[in-house]
């Protein structure tokens, strides 16, 4: 039987149940069970869960994870489960026959159901004018595109933190910044999504890797961008930091005016290189990977004359 991994445990849903708030949680929430049923791994699910629900203000939803669910016998079982946690599923099902098992049980039930995929595949055969394959977890394949994720996070893992630096041309990217501007994140989210990332700190009176200010950030060969942040948030970050290490707390590593000439350092010598840089103060990990890739994509991509 499949079994749910959910975001809260059962005390939590008890409470909420009964309409006591669990703890840390305002009592003006409005809180609903929100079920998540794939026959794959249910990323995809998970993300539009959290996209859309970015977008309803006071509401709280206890997500409840079905993924691999390859048979009607466990659709069944799994329906069981939601029939007692009663709330919006949303799905992407490929197999009719599961499908009916789920839809079925979901209307007898008075429960909404939503197909996320339904749509968009809909619209995108009509146009192209053939049929979707209806293959369960097709893009977690094992091509080549996967291997080449894999090669990409060992790349990345071996070249953390300015390590193994003669061999930074057989990266895709490399990030330079100066120390807690969120490069080693960065890095594996772009990993993780093919392109072998290579990070490098920037240190004043520390020597830079002849490789790394050998490369110009022509058409061909790796791209190297900065990350920054405000002075102020960054020495606030790195007096945490310190805490959590029980480290002196008077060490210029969070001192606000050297992390001030760390900063201009770090940008004065991106402007020297004609490194483009992008500042994530206010960005997630997410928003500064899109904004990394977009400067990679305007470089090796043809533009409107070409």
């Amino acid at each position: 039987m499949t079994r749910p991994t959910s975001s809260v445990d059962r005390e939590v849903v008890d409470l909420v149940e009964k309409g006591d708030a669990p703890a840390g949680v305002p009592p003006r929430l409005r809180r609903f069970h929100l079920h998540l049923v794939s026959d794959s791994t249910g990323e995809t699910l998970e993300s539009v869960a959290k996209a859309v629900l970015a977008q309803f203000a006071d509401v709280s939803a206890l997500k409840h994870f079905w993924p691999m669910v390859r048979s009607a016998r466990q659709m069944d079982r799994v329906m069981d489960e939601i029939a007692a946690r009663p709330g919006v599923v949303l799905y992407t099902l490929v197999d009719e026959t599961i499908r009916d098992v789920l839809l079925t049980r979901a209307e007898s039930a008075q429960l909404p159901t939503i197909s996320v995929l339904d749509p968009v595949i809909q619209a995108m055969a009509t146009y192209l004018g053939v049929e979707a394959a209806g293959v369960a977890g097709r893009q977690h394949r094992m091509d080549a595109a996967y291997f080449e994720r894999i090669d990409a996070m060992h790349y990345t893992l071996a070249h953390d933190d300015g390590q193994l630096s003669n061999f930074l041309t057989e990266a895709d990217i490399i990030l330079v910044g100066v120390s807690r501007t969120s490069k080693t994140p960065t890095s594996i989210y772009l990993a993780n999504r093919g392109y072998k990332t290579a990070n490098v700190p920037l240190v004043p009176n520390c020597p830079i890797p002849d490789q790394l200010l050998a490369i110009r950030n022509e058409d061909t060969g790796p791209m190297v961008v900065g990350l920054t942040t405000s002075p102020d948030r960054l020495s606030e970050i790195r007096k945490n930091r310190l805490r959590s290490l029980a480290e002196d707390k008077s060490l210029d590593y969070a001192d606000i005016d050297k992390v001030r000439e760390e900063v201009q350092f770090a940008r004065r010598l991106c402007a020297q290189r004609g490194w483009p840089v992008i500042d994530v103060t206010r960005r997630s990990i997410e928003e500064t990977a899109a904004a990394v890739l977009n400067h990679y994509n305007q470089r090796v991509e043809p533009g409107p004359a070409q």
